[in-house]
């Protein structure tokens, strides 16, 4: 609205300076930008993020694998990994058996969430299609927050952006403005105000 308001205010005023109307339009078009274009370029970013991102939990759905292992031997305790855990859920790290979706019997290192884990006990581990241990695979709920994180995330920095650029193009604008002053004080002399020099 200040945009708005500069424009009328300037629009028929006889002290208007050529870079004042120039500031005013910079205003009014920074507002434009901020309020269209910064929603819908932070919409389409969300929208391909989204895309992308439901597309890898789809492939991630394909390619790996719950598999029930078996405790052999508990070897040492775990800090929680924030990818794939919540900040409650014990670490423990426990020589396994399980075996693979394509048949094969495995035996390994692996982490698991069991509070105390003793041998014969049983949990979920994930793998790829040969067994080989993976992360838990993305689930929908957390592509979609990323994705909304990721459109608000570039709404934000277009508007950061226009933002930035109608301050430099101001900035211009005053020492433009500066400068003719600085032309306008030369042109009066330095005699300007003195008694007896005709002013």
């Amino acid at each position: 609205m200040r945009a708005i308001a500069g424009l009328w205010r300037w629009r028929n005023n006889p002290l208007r300076r050529g870079t004042d109307l120039a500031e005013a339009w910079v205003a009014l078009v920074a507002l434009l930008l901020v309020l269209v274009a910064a929603p819908v370029i932070g919409c389409l970013v969300g929208f391909l993020a989204q895309d992308a991102l439901q597309q890898s939990v789809r492939e991630q759905g394909r390619s790996r694998h719950p598999v029930t292992a078996t405790v052999v031997q508990r070897l040492n305790r775990l800090d929680p990994d924030p990818e794939i855990t919540t900040g409650r859920d014990p670490r423990s790290r426990v020589l396994a058996d399980w075996t693979a979706p394509d048949g094969t019997r495995r035996h390994g290192p692996v982490a698991t969430t069991l509070r105390s884990p003793r041998p014969g006990d049983h949990f979920t581990l994930w793998t790829d299609e040969h067994g080989r241990t993976v992360t838990r695979p993305l689930d929908s709920t957390t592509a979609t927050t990323h994705a909304v994180l990721a459109g608000c995330g570039a709404g934000m920095l277009i508007a950061l952006l226009v933002e930035g650029i109608r301050r430099l193009i101001v900035w211009r604008l005053d020492r433009r403005r500066y400068a003719l002053w600085d032309q306008a004080w030369d042109r009066a002399g330095p005699d300007w105000g003195r008694t007896g020099t005709g002013s």
